[in-house]
């Protein structure tokens, strides 16, 4: 058993650690500010292959694997978590629907250019009744000759204001329940299509995050991923792996936040000292590394596993169960470090503690996670 990244992995990690801390951060608190994510800085993140990493260089993929790309999650996340979710949705989520269930065609129309730096991806599952509880699709997709007529709403659909690519899940048989519900891939450009401005959020607000309406969109029926009524299949596989990127991406949070911390309280003097000299600071510091220490072992433990083809579902939950906690605990306590100044936007901290919370929420709340844990323990 080894703890250590491989030479590969360590070099990898060195490169999106730099990208993020000379790209990402110095645009993070204006993107915040603003509610708007910088176009420039994606189309930077393409042309490096952030948007493409786990995936085979047969299709213009970086043919790298889970593990590095959940390093380049934590690297983004450490500065912007905004930027973190923005490459999960499109790697762990639209990608991997394509990649895993799409064919030979379809992978070749769709997921190359998702991959290899042309396009963005979205996942169009959640709606306004439809949240923790999936099955409660309203959204249909009748079959008409060659095509599929799609009509619903989805809310919170992460790069949807710029997306080019939707995964859609839609019922194609309202009377089957979730075997009822189907997955298509759906153009941006199709008539039809309507993207809401961003749905004003507490955290991670440079994301796109919207609604989108679907009226009458028409869709070839060669654009359906598998067979009608798989695609609640497909999603849950789908978050399943997003939830180890999710894992990554609290741990980047917490480390940014810790990592900011030691800074300032090395700098900052009261009672005629540094804060750090107190043992107090030093004591919490120590904790909170060794928390974000394990949450990280949690999220290598899952992705190798999926890097392995094994049953890593169970191991997901318990990652993002954990690591998001985690983020939360850290994020907060960072900013009592800081004491007033961490209550202002002055420094990142704030910014940090505001992006931890959805953590416990998007791909599956900590709720959620429980539920899928103790599933895979057979309680009965």
């Amino acid at each position: 058993m080894d703890f250590k990244l491989p030479k590969t992995h360590i070099l990898l990690q060195d490169l999106y650690r730099k990208f993020a801390q000379t790209e990402v951060k110095p645009l993070a608190r204006e993107m915040d500010e603003t509610e708007t994510y910088s176009m420039e800085l994606i189309k930077k993140m393409q042309k490096c292959g952030f948007f493409g990493i786990p995936y085979s260089k047969k299709y213009g993929g970086g043919g790298a694997d889970v593990l590095a790309y959940v390093l380049c999650m934590e690297e983004m996340s450490k500065v912007d978590a905004s930027t973190g979710i923005t490459i999960s949705v499109h790697t762990s989520l639209c990608c991997s629907c394509i990649n895993e269930y799409g064919t030979e065609e379809q992978k070749q129309k769709f997921l190359r250019p998702l991959v290899d730096g042309h396009k963005v991806g979205c996942f169009s599952l959640t709606e306004p009744n439809a949240g923790s509880d999936a099955s409660g699709q309203q959204t249909t997709a009748v079959r008409d000759g060659d095509h599929y007529v799609i009509n619903g709403s989805k809310v919170f659909t992460t790069n949807s204001g710029f997306a080019d690519t939707f995964i859609v899940f839609a019922l194609t048989d309202k009377a089957a329940g979730t075997e009822g519900i189907s997955a298509f891939i759906v153009d941006a450009k199709t008539p039809g299509i309507t993207v809401s401005a961003n749905i004003p959020r507490m955290g991670i607000r440079a994301a796109s995050n919207c609604e989108v309406a679907l009226q009458n969109v028409c869709v070839p029926a060669e654009n359906r991923l598998r067979k009608e009524g798989e695609g609640f299949e497909i999603a849950m596989n789908a978050l399943d792996g997003g939830r180890i990127g999710i894992g990554a991406q609290s741990v980047g949070i917490a480390q940014g936040a810790l990592d900011e911390a030691i800074a300032y309280v090395k700098e900052r003097k009261q009672f005629g000292r540094p804060i750090a000299a107190f043992q107090n600071t030093k004591f919490k510091i120590a904790e909170l590394q060794t928390k974000i220490d394990a949450a990280r072992l949690m999220v290598w433990r899952a992705a190798l596993a999926k890097d392995a083809h094994e049953d890593y579902s169970a191991l997901a939950a318990m990652c993002k169960l954990f690591a998001s906690e985690v983020a939360n605990d850290v994020t907060r306590a960072c900013v009592q470090l800081f004491g007033g100044y961490g209550f202002s936007r002055e420094y990142p901290v704030e910014r940090m503690m505001r992006d931890a919370k959805i953590t416990e929420i998007y791909e599956g709340t900590s709720e959620v996670m429980k539920m899928v844990i103790s599933g895979s323990m057979k309680i009965r």
